[in-house]
Formats: structure tokens, sequence, C-alpha cells
């Protein structure tokens, strides 16, 4: 039966692209350009400096130093601690590549790759304060509680998840940080490694070249689908057809939702024309944000395909974030008394997006990394 819906699908998706060309290409040149200009400046030198840092030893490094703070608080080994900010820096899908990676290396378990993964994807900083709050809200301030509400209810997601399989029995012992122990652990690992250092470079540029273009890959079909959906007036039917069920919602605000179900950035552009209101188009935002898009669910899955990692827990873990941010982002918004008055639509600026994809993303990565071996010292002072 599966493989049955598997081939019409396909087969309507064939139909369909040779029936539309003109569309198909427009809307493939639509995700390819959102991909050269602003996907692959952001993720492609952090792929690299990512893996440079996993061949040097210096993931095993930050473990030894983070084991006290990410086992009892994640219950995750303190490797994954550099997941976790390049994930928060970086964006989609950095959070389930390096989580594959460390799952093939040995370094995590089966369940700890699912934890880890559950709480490891965001939008980055970049595109929420650069696309979202910048281009579309057009109140760059606005930036700083959309990515709370998102990283806030990311961090909520993470602890619940250290309830995910476990077992009586599991718990590990929790080692005190030592710089002579952290500093011996990384000899161990680059004494494993007997490339040279130009051989480390060119493969880590070689695979998060193929990395990089797996993505543009994924973004450029998905917009071909969603293009073709849209076309066929399936997502305009979907969304009379709620509204009919729920008729306090207009049915403008169904057809971002089910257009942010597929697509994250298209969602979102869609929220601030259907919603009058600033609290609701936070609300639809953040949601949407959380959830990442089924294009995120498809790049998460390819990724982690070469392992042993289940994928519904990620599934699980995108709607509790997305449903949490929504709650977070009302709250904040009471906290903080912005007014609820429509904002005008803008359109971005090509160099703030940039801008703010590098320094946001920079800062990120620097805060998360001090408060974590903050936290982790201060837990356990270092011998």
């Amino acid at each position: 039966m599966r493989t049955t819906a598997r081939v019409v699908a396909l087969s309507l998706l064939a139909f369909g692209m040779f029936l539309y060309p003109q569309e198909v290409l427009s809307s493939a040149g639509g995700g390819l350009t959102l991909w050269w200009r602003f996907v692959l400046p952001a993720l492609l030198p952090f792929f690299i400096l990512s893996e440079l840092l996993m061949a040097t030893g210096f993931v095993h490094f930050l473990g030894v130093l983070l084991e006290s703070f990410m086992r009892p608080v994640f219950r995750l080994p303190g490797q994954a601690a550099f997941v976790v900010a390049m994930g928060y820096t970086s964006g989609f899908p950095m959070g389930a590549v390096l989580t594959a990676r460390l799952r093939q290396a040995g370094e995590i378990t089966r369940e700890e790759g699912e934890r880890l993964l559950a709480f490891t994807n965001n939008p980055s900083p970049g595109f929420m304060f650069g696309a979202v709050a910048s281009g579309m809200l057009g109140k760059p301030t606005l930036g700083i509680l959309l990515a709370s509400s998102v990283y806030v209810a990311n961090l909520i997601v993470g602890i619940l998840f250290r309830f995910y399989r476990c077992t009586p029995g599991t718990k590990r012992p929790t080692r005190f940080p030592s710089f002579k122990r952290a500093w011996q652990e990384m000899k161990n690992a680059q004494s494993k490694d007997n490339r040279a250092f130009g051989q480390i470079l060119g493969d880590a540029i070689q695979r998060s070249t193929t990395t990089v273009l797996m993505v543009a890959g994924f973004m450029a079909f998905f917009s071909v689908i969603l293009q073709l959906l849209n076309i066929w007036h399936i997502t305009s039917f979907l969304a009379t057809l709620i509204h009919g069920v729920i008729p306090v919602i207009p049915s403008s605000v169904w057809h971002a939702f089910f257009n942010g179900l597929f697509e994250m950035t298209l969602g979102c552009q869609g929220t601030i024309h259907a919603l009058p209101i600033l609290n609701q188009q936070v609300a639809l935002l953040v949601l949407l944000m959380g959830w990442s898009g089924l294009s995120v669910f498809a790049q998460v899955a390819g990724f982690i395909s070469g392992t042993d990692i289940r994928f519904y827990p990620f599934v699980i873990a995108r709607t509790l974030q997305g449903l949490i941010a929504l709650g977070l982002s009302q709250l904040f918004l009471l906290i903080a008394e912005v007014p609820t008055t429509a904002l005008p639509i803008q359109i971005p600026n090509t160099s703030i997006l940039m801008w703010n994809t590098w320094h946001l993303s920079s800062l990120v990565f620097i805060g998360i990394m001090t408060v974590l071996l903050t936290l982790a010292l201060i837990r356990h002072p270092i011998r």
C-alpha cells in the first residue's frame, strides 16, 4: 500500500512538472536564489569549521569540560555541547549533520542521538533577526522576542527529552572537568587521524560542499512541490475545508499555515499578509519556525539516513517546540508590553541579512559556549 501511494504521488509530481514547466522553472529558481544568497554563505563556512574542529579533536576537548553539565541536564555526553552551539549558531540542518557524524563515529548512542537531534535544529539567528523581524515585520527589535521564544522553547524540549527512553540503571557517573584530561583526549583523537592538515582541510571542504549542495537540492525540490500544490489549489482547498470546521480563523490564515507546514519561509511570508494584528503574526511565525517545515524534515531525514537514529522523535520534538514557542511568544509580548498594531510590510535588504547572519551567528556561538562552560564550572570547578 505504501509503495503504491509513493508511486502515485511521484507520478502526479512528474505529470505536474511536465504540464507546468515554466512554473516549475520559476519556483526552482526561487528556491535556488534563496539558497545562493542566504543559505550558502551562512552555512558553508560553518560546515567547514565544524569538520575541522571535529577532525582536530576539539570536540573531545570540549566534551571533557562540559560533561558535568550536559550529562545531568540533558542526559547527553559533553561532546553534544558542540552540536548544541553549532545548531543554534548556523540553523538548519547543522544539528542533524553533526548529530549523524557523532553517531557514525560512535561518540553517542542511538537514544542519545535522538535526544540530541530533538533540540539542535533551529532557524538561524540571521533568519529570525534579518529576514523575519527586519524584512517581513519591519521592526528589527522584535527579533529578540522571536529568537527568545524559539530558543527557550527548544531548550525546554531538550530538558523534556532527557526523560526519553530513560531506563533504570542507565545513569552514567559524571566526571569532574579537567584541562589535563581534556587535552589528553584531544591528543588521543588527533593520534587516531594520520591525515596531514592539507588533506584534512581538503576533505572538510569536499564534505561540506556536498552537504550544502544537498540542502540546495532539497530547497529547490520542495519549492516545486509547494508551487504545484498551489497551482492545483490543494492548499487553498485544505484551508477552506478547515475554515469550515473552525470558522473563527480566516481561510487566508489557514492557507499561510499549510504553506508553512511545507516550507517555513513561504509560510512566514504568507503570515504577514494574512494577519493584521502583531501578536497574531508573532504567534503564527514562531509556531512555523518551531515546526520548521517538511522541507527541513526531508533534509534531516536525509542526513540521518546513514545511521540508526529514528525519525519520529524529531517530529514529536518539532511539534512540541512550535506549540511551546507560541505560548512563550504571547507571554513575552505581555511582559514587554509591545503594541499589537500591525506593522508595515517591507522588502528585506540583502546586505542587512548578510550582516546579521555573520554577526549574530558569531555572537550566538560565543555566547552559548560561554554560558555552557560557565554553568559547567559552577557545578564542578576544574581540577
